[in-house]
């Protein structure tokens, strides 16, 4: 796990990660499972949305159940939205939630559990946003309920400090309404970003490009309908808020990027950790030897280690 501000003749990005040999024996063999088991499924693109959805509110997806759960709960907006709260008694600031699932699937409380253990482990109030989905609502709908959702936070705790933080399409809103917020210069206040396997760029980077049709929850065919959901519109996806890893990155605040080495958006995730560096923001950047798409969701040594460095991370920003 390296931080990008060394300041020594250490290389910034450790070769050595990316080497099969640091694969744990605890992932390969968990990732030779999971990819036998994926094999005797249809891919994610192959099916029919609603039936997704119903398999994944009933279980019986790919991932384990991680809620709902007692101890979270809905908060209906005055627009009609809904965000789901896992809080704290005195909380010492929010951690703004965006959840993944290609824009398409997945719902705040699918992430019950993790969010608790956030809340529990910084003294934060979890507020997960529950946006409109693709193909049903095209882009900006996803963006528009996340400011909404800001918005709402900003206004019940005016006082306190906002981390905004998602994985995979959640990371990919995260960085646009940072983007969005930092143009409408309503930075104020947000502490930190967490950016956890996301998707920055929605023309593709080649590692996603060139990723091709091997199942290991993610592939080039299913991140493609994935980003025809949600941006039919090609022309749309060169714009910086759309692509935060087009963006200019100024103003922006302390954030940590995480990926696994067997994530076709691996790039991604460098990429947009370089440019952040790069902007002259302090920058974490935890790479995970053999990590898949979403290896956090699942009992793995690695993934202990991922949600460690998520919560120090998230109390360093307070």
């Amino acid at each position: 796990m390296q931080h990008m501000h060394t300041h020594d003749m250490k290389p910034v990005l450790d070769p050595a990660l990316f080497d099969a040999a640091a694969v744990s024996e605890e992932t390969a063999r968990f990732n030779a499972g999971l990819e036998a088991m994926l094999a005797d499924l249809p891919a994610t693109h192959e099916v029919p949305v609603e039936v997704t959805r119903k398999a994944r509110e009933e279980g019986k997806g790919i991932f384990p159940i991680r809620g709902p759960l007692e101890g979270s709960s809905w908060r209906e907006l005055a627009n009609g939205n809904r965000v789901r709260i896992s809080p704290v008694a005195e909380p010492r600031g929010i951690f703004l939630h965006i959840h993944g699932g290609g824009w398409t699937l997945g719902s705040p409380e699918h992430f019950d559990m993790p969010n608790q253990e956030i809340a529990a482990s910084t003294g934060m109030t979890v507020v997960s946003v529950k946006y409109r989905l693709a193909p049903e609502h095209v882009w900006p709908a996803q963006l528009e309920d996340c400011i909404a959702a800001f918005d709402w936070v900003r206004a019940e705790w005016p006082d306190l400090p906002v981390v905004i933080g998602g994985e995979s399409a959640g990371g990919h809103l995260t960085g646009s309404l940072l983007v969005a917020l930092r143009d409408a210069g309503r930075m104020a206040r947000v502490a930190g970003a967490v950016f956890n396997y996301g998707c920055f760029d929605m023309r593709m980077t080649a590692s996603m490009a060139n990723w091709g049709a091997r199942k290991l929850v993610l592939s080039t065919p299913t991140v493609a309908w994935f980003i025809d959901n949600v941006m039919p519109e090609a022309a749309t996806r060169a714009g910086p808020v759309a692509s935060p890893l087009l963006a200019d990155l100024s103003g922006m605040p302390p954030a940590l990027f995480q990926v696994g080495t067997n994530d076709p958006l691996m790039d991604d995730t460098l990429q947009l950790a370089a440019r952040w560096a790069g902007a002259g923001i302090e920058t974490g950047l935890a790479v995970y030897p053999g990590g898949v798409h979403a290896f956090d969701a699942f009992d793995l040594d690695i993934a202990r280690a991922f949600r460690a460095r998520q919560i120090g991370f998230i109390n360093d920003c307070l």
